[in-house]
């Protein structure tokens, strides 16, 4: 008996083992069919891919589709010349295809079609040459862009990289649209000459309106209330940078532009803006890019000492703006000639003089923008109630003149 118990036993283990090798050969084949075919999936991508290099070398094209365009005449010959670009198709800006193939490596992602090119575009008259780049009033040769005809272009200047330009765009894109804001419409920041195309402003820079109609301004009777006007929708332009958490870095009154003064003007040029959103401090890079040049006579203490920039920066910046309004477009401390005389003059609290012809209630504004430190300036929030109840008082009371009335009463 004793017997017959210790074979039913081994008998039980080698059904046992049996099992496990079942188990585990299973488990081994399956691995293996895995492999085979993931091998052969990757022997044929290379095969397919060494048959398309093979073909491009040998000249043969790829066929790629494209978007039929309807015949369009030639574009005019341009006003201002550029550097000229390789010869594109007659499509449309809105016709193009977003996207071009790579022949030298075709498994890299596709890169970007520009979204329009010189030949989209004939310039006509030059608008301002700025720090980073020239303004130009333009006309579309074919078509239109977003229903606008005629546009402002931003062309950049030769230092200017693609990632500066699509930074701008950027910032430009997240402000969407406000009446105040320079709006843009279209870009180019794959292929040079980068450009940026903004709706048209009629009047050009407020700077160069104020001094080419300095003495017509001068003898209106209301023009510190149209300044006060024009200082109250820049104001609410800059209100509406600080909600999108946007830093200006460069306001002043040459990149203000005029659509109907002083009902209608719109801050521009972002080339220096920040989205504090997408950054770790607000320390400027200054000591990490030497040769980044800022606009000085604009640029508060705090940024001279900490190398520090933020809002109350832009307050700051606002008040020189309003300076500059009242002196009709004169240079901020025109007796300093040196950037050092300019930094060590702010720093030492030195302040542009208020031209005597400026209303109290905006003497009061610059100087609030100018204390220092830059926590006691007032928001932008702040100065848009300020002028708004200016604005109020002077549509309420109007100016006359009592002779005159005198005389109607007497006929």
């Amino acid at each position: 008996m004793a017997t017959d118990n210790s074979s039913d036993t081994k008998v039980g283990e080698w059904n046992n083992l049996d099992i496990g090798h079942v188990v585990l050969i299973c488990i081994c084949a399956v691995t293996v069919f895995f492999m085979i075919t993931l091998g052969c999936l990757c022997l044929n991508k290379y095969r397919s891919m060494k048959k398309i290099i093979r073909d491009l070398r040998q000249g043969r094209s790829l066929v790629i589709p494209r978007v039929p365009s309807q015949d369009s005449p030639p574009p005019s010959p341009n006003v201002l010349n550029l550097p000229e670009l390789p010869e594109r198709t007659t499509e449309s800006p809105l016709q193009r295809q977003q996207t071009k193939h790579s022949c030298r490596f075709p498994w890299k992602p596709p890169l970007q079609v520009p979204r329009f090119t010189k030949a989209d575009l004939n310039l006509v008259q030059l608008i301002k040459a700025g720090r980073e780049g020239v303004f130009y009033k333009g006309r579309i040769t074919r078509g239109t862009c977003r229903g606008h005809s005629l546009v402002t272009c931003k062309i950049g200047k030769d230092a200017i990289t693609p990632k500066q330009m699509e930074n701008e765009v950027s910032i430009m894109r997240k402000l969407a649209y406000h009446k105040n804001v320079m709006q843009l419409l279209d870009w180019n920041t794959v292929e040079e000459p980068y450009m940026l195309i903004m709706e048209f402003i009629s009047y050009g820079t407020l700077r160069s309106f104020v001094q080419k109609h300095k003495d017509e301004l001068s003898a209106e009777p209301e023009l510190q209330s149209q300044f006060t006007i024009a200082s109250y929708h820049i104001a609410l332009a800059m209100e509406h940078l600080r909600s999108k958490m946007v830093v200006h870095c460069d306001l002043a009154l040459r990149n203000i532009l005029v659509s109907r003064f002083p009902w209608e003007v719109k801050v521009a040029e972002f080339g220096l803006a920040r989205d504090l959103t997408r950054m770790r401090s607000r320390r400027s890079s200054r000591k990490k890019q030497h040769k980044e040049r800022v606009p000085l006579r604009w640029y508060p203490p705090e940024y001279f000492r900490n190398n520090y920039y933020s809002f109350k920066g832009d307050v700051w910046a606002f008040g020189i703006v309003l300076w500059e309004m009242q002196s009709f477009g004169t240079l901020p401390y025109p007796n300093l000639n040196t950037s050092e005389q300019v930094v060590y003059s702010v720093c030492a609290g030195y302040k542009n003089t208020v031209p005597s012809s400026c209303r109290p209630e905006m003497e009061q504004i610059m100087l609030d923008c100018w204390l220092d430190p830059y926590t006691s300036r007032p928001s932008f929030t702040d100065i848009v109630g300020i002028l708004e109840n200016i604005v109020e008082s002077d549509g309420d009371y109007v100016h006359v003149d009592n002779q005159r009335i005198m005389n109607a009463e007497e006929k």
